[in-house]
This record gives C-alpha cells, sequence and structure tokens, in this order.
C-alpha cells in the first residue's frame, strides 16, 4: 500500500479514507481525498485556507457525512454517520472552543453524559481520572472546576475526556492556538507519551514549526485535494510550503528599522473593570510611537481585548490618562470620550477587533456594503454612492485573494480566513495613525498571513503606529520592534523584539519575568 510515496506495512496501517469527497453546494471541499493514518504516530493535516483539511477531519469525527468514497479501520469498511459512530469507533476530535461546563469540576464534565447508573461512585471516577492523568502525564486536579482553570487546563479535560470515554484516536483543531511556549511544549510531550503508549493522533495546525517538531508524518491538501504525505524528518518549512501553496513563497518576514520615531499614543497609570466589577486592566502605562510595530503578547483573557478597546474608545476607564498626538504635534485627551467622538475630532483609530462578525463587519451584507460603514458613520444614506466602496471592495477581493462568488456576496457566508482578508483589508484601507489588530492571522494559511504581514509593514514605513495583538510569539519576534507582555491585566514586561526570546516572552506570560524585561514595564 502506498501513501504520498511512502511505502506502508499491512499492520502498520490504523485507518484509511480513499476517494473521499465532499461538496456544499457548488463549493468544493474535498475531491476525491485518499489519507492513511497509522498506528502510534502523530500525523500532520496541513494545507492553506479553503484546501478542505477541516472538513477531512469533520468527516473522520462523523460532523460530515462525505458524498463520495470509503472510510476503513483495521481493513475493515465502516460507516461514520455522527460522532456517537466516531466515538465507538475510539475517534474522538478536541475543538478549538472547548465543549465544557464552567460550573461543574473536570471530574463532572468528563462523565457528563455517559450511560450508567443515575449516581455514579465520584470517588472512584476521580481516582481513575487521576491514574489516566498519571499514565500520560496531564496535570490534573478532577475536583477542580472549570471556570478556575487556564485555557491549557481546560484543554487538558477535553484531551482526558476522550481518552477516558476509549479514544484511540484523537484529532486537534489548532491545539496550540492560545497556548504559552512553555504550556505549548508540555502538550507535546503528553502527545508524544499517548503516540508512544499506541494512539494515533491527528493535528490540524497552520504552525509549520510546531508540525516539524511533533509530528511523524505530514499530509498536506491543496484546494480540495490530497498532494502528498511525507515524512517529517525529510521536510523543511519551505518544502511544506511550496507544497500547500503549489508555488515558492518567500518565508522571510521584512522588519524595516522604525525612522524617527514620535511618540503617537501614551496610557497612563489605565485601569479597567469588567461588567462584574473585576480588574481587567491595571495600572497600564505604555507609549506607541510612529514607524514601529509594537506586539502585545499574552495568555488568551489576559487583558488583549480590553486594552485595544480602550484605546478605541469602547471600553470605560475607572482611572487613567490615554493621550494621542496628532500630525500638527497638539495632546489629545481621549480618555473621556466615545469611539463616536474619537473619530469626530479626527483622529483615526483603525480597529479590528478579535470578534470579526461581531463588532468587525455586519455578515449579512456583501463586500461592497461593509466598505461603505465608515460612510454611513459619518451621516451619508444607506443608498451613498457605491463607486468607490465597490472598487475598494474589489481592489481587497484582488489583492488579499478573498474567495467569494462577488464583492455582493454576504460576508457571513465566507470562511473565517476570508472575512477576516475583508476586515484587515478595509481598515488598513483608511490610512489610519494608530492601527490596532487583534490576531491579524488567525486562522490564515502561510500564503495570506505573509500579505498581512507585509501591509502591517508598509503601514509603519508610512507613519503609523501599529498594534498588533498576536497568538504566534515566533511571528511577534520577528515582525515587531518591540513587544508588550500582559499577564493578568498587568504589564509583566515590554522587551526588544529584535533580542528577546520565546522562552523570555512565555516567561513573562506567566508572570514570572526575566531579567530583560526592560524599566518601561516597571513603570
Amino acid at each position: 500500500m502506498d501513501c504520498g510515496g511512502i511505502e506502508l506495512q499491512p499492520n502498520d496501517v490504523l485507518i484509511e479514507m480513499r476517494g473521499i469527497t465532499k461538496h456544499f453546494g457548488s463549493v468544493v471541499a474535498n475531491e476525491n481525498v485518499n489519507l492513511t493514518v497509522r498506528r502510534g504516530e502523530i500525523l500532520s493535516v496541513l494545507g492553506e485556507n479553503g484546501s478542505g483539511k477541516t472538513s477531512l477531519m469533520n468527516m473522520l469525527a462523523g460532523i460530515y457525512f462525505p458524498d463520495a468514497g470509503h472510510i476503513y479501520m483495521n481493513g475493515q469498511e465502516v460507516v461514520i454517520r455522527s460522532p456517537k459512530d466516531a466515538f465507538a469507533l475510539g475517534i474522538g476530535m478536541i475543538h478549538q472552543h472547548f465543549k465544557l461546563v464552567d460550573v461543574l469540576t473536570a471530574a463532572e464534565n468528563i462523565i457528563l453524559g455517559l450511560p450508567g447508573p443515575l449516581k455514579l461512585d465520584m470517588k472512584k471516577v476521580t481516582k481513575e481520572i487521576r491514574d489516566l492523568a498519571e499514565k500520560y502525564g496531564f496535570e490534573l486536579d478532577p475536583e477542580r472546576k472549570i471556570y478556575e482553570m487556564s485555557v491549557s487546563q481546560k484543554q487538558t479535560v477535553e484531551i482526558v475526556k476522550m481518552l477516558y470515554r476509549g479514544a484511540n484516536v484523537l484529532i486537534l483543531d489548532e491545539p496550540t492556538a492560545v497556548l504559552t511556549p512553555q504550556e505549548t511544549e508540555k502538550l507535546f510531550q503528553v502527545l508524544r507519551n499517548m503516540r508512544d503508549q499506541g494512539h494515533s493522533i491527528l493535528i490540524i495546525t497552520h504552525k509549520l514549526n510546531e508540525v516539524l517538531s511533533l509530528s511523524d508524518r505530514v499530509a498536506v491538501l491543496r484546494k480540495g485535494e490530497s498532494i502528498g504525505t511525507v515524512d517529517t524528518k525529510d521536510a523543511t518549512e519551505r518544502s511544506l510550503t511550496e507544497m500547500m501553496v503549489g508555488k515558492k513563497v518567500e518565508l522571510d518576514i521584512e522588519r524595516p528599522e522604525p525612522v524617527d520615531p514620535i511618540m503617537k499614543l501614551k496610557l497612563t497609570n489605565v485601569n479597567a473593570v469588567d461588567h462584574e466589577g473585576r480588574p481587567v486592566l491595571s495600572n497600564i502605562e505604555f507609549e506607541a510611537f510612529t514607524g514601529e510595530i509594537l506586539g502585545i503578547a499574552g495568555i488568551a483573557g489576559s487583558g488583549q481585548k480590553e486594552l485595544l478597546e480602550a484605546i478605541a474608545g469602547l471600553q470605560p476607564l475607572t482611572s487613567g490618562r490615554i493621550q494621542y498626538r496628532n500630525r500638527k504635534g497638539h495632546i489629545k485627551e481621549l480618555t473621556e470620550m466615545s469611539a463616536q467622538e474619537i473619530r469626530e475630532i479626527g483622529i483615526r483609530l483603525a480597529f479590528v477587533p478579535e470578534d470579526r462578525l461581531g463588532m468587525g463587519l455586519v455578515s449579512s451584507m456583501g463586500m461592497t456594503d461593509n466598505m461603505m460603514l465608515r460612510s454611513y458613520r459619518h451621516g451619508h444614506g444607506f443608498f451613498s454612492e457605491r463607486k468607490q466602496p465597490r472598487e475598494l471592495a474589489e481592489t481587497i477581493m484582488k489583492e488579499l485573494e478573498v474567495v467569494t462568488p462577488s464583492v455582493e456576496w454576504p460576508v457571513g457566508r465566507m470562511s473565517g480566513g476570508n472575512v477576516q482578508k475583508v476586515l484587515v483589508g478595509r481598515e488598513i484601507s483608511s490610512s489610519p495613525q494608530v492601527l490596532m489588530v487583534a490576531y491579524p492571522v488567525r486562522g490564515l494559511d502561510i500564503n495570506s498571513s505573509y500579505t498581512i504581514y507585509h501591509l502591517l509593514n508598509e503601514q509603519k514605513k508610512k507613519g503609523s503606529a501599529v498594534i498588533c495583538v498576536g497568538e504566534d510569539l515566533d511571528v511577534l519576534l520577528a515582525l515587531c520592534d518591540r513587544i508588550l507582555v500582559l499577564a493578568d491585566g498587568k504589564i509583566s514586561g515590554i522587551v526588544d523584539a529584535r533580542t528577546a526570546t520565546k522562552e523570555d516572552v512565555g516567561l513573562l506570560m506567566t508572570s514570572h519575568g526575566y531579567r530583560g524585561a526592560n524599566k518601561e514595564a516597571e513603570a
């Protein structure tokens, strides 16, 4: 049997997907895809946005059912019509958005919905879970409630839940998206332990460096078709990228030196609380300069969202000042202004929020109408001149390679990656003085990601102050001039991105700190 040029022995094969095809209307998700999964291996599934990797894994997990093709386990054909069918075969999928009940304990979540007596021996269940966690090297307190846990701890609960229910094949969708480098390495060690004990693990990810450090083999998809499967030891970031894209791609991120940087934005002792009165920002002090990219790093929920919203006038402060220097050098106080008032005095803050369709775009509108939203805000009616917005929409569609039937197609019916391109393209087109972006390449393939990096650098060269919240530390270290690290709503350090390491930033993310954190962070 052959898969991607690698000769497999029959007893190596656990799962084989042959000729898998899936269409959604006129959109081809997968076309005659072949995939082989070995016993006791970590297999990464790579591909650009829209390549069909997630839909393929969803068919293995029973979320979708293929239009054509066959799935075999241990040489026998199986039919997987639902997640229940997949579970029965020992296949479990862990999604990016966890399916946990916050007010229950880890143990209660793990057994929730399992058949059996109404009243379980929780002491026995807790011991079984502890033993299972210890077997694979997980750090897990079964009696701790979910709302008390970090993101990585919640992920651990999801994985242990699958193992407790008998899963032998685990599918993980972007498992490191919100983890620190230290948490990522812990997860990788656990996954290696699971592999060594005979489990098969499939990982959907965009992070090539992680693919190379973790997986045994890599399966590459392009435009819904299988390109091949290669041994990881024989692959490089460049070779995998070329397989995904079908052409050579320049992988070096440009980082021009700031030219005559001038303070554009200054925050002094900024504090904010959430709707329940809990602190979300504490004593935030920093400056952002023209012609620089300031990265913001931190574990998910450390205050990144609130910080950007505070600057944009969307998050009220309990105390502190936010000041802005305009083109003429005059200092403007933003502290008491609403978002509308900030716009009315001519300050151009472009904000690409984390919640794209919730805050950034109207899902029922096409690209043209979403380009016009800025005009609506300035008092123009719905039937405003459409020529210029349409031209902008067509430019963004072409330059960012937005996959959509037309610029009038509702953005809510586009893939997440294409929605992202529309939003980032629109905000950058306004030539802002301060450009704030939150996770600008989340969910984007490598080709589109490098396009966004280029656009951010173009704004930097034009003299904008760019503030970029990111989750990939390798990218932040390569793209940014400085990195501000948040931990529990506080600044734990501000480092020079040219000299800091990923480990340095990771320590700051967990509030441990390191000597390279400069005095600016101690203010």
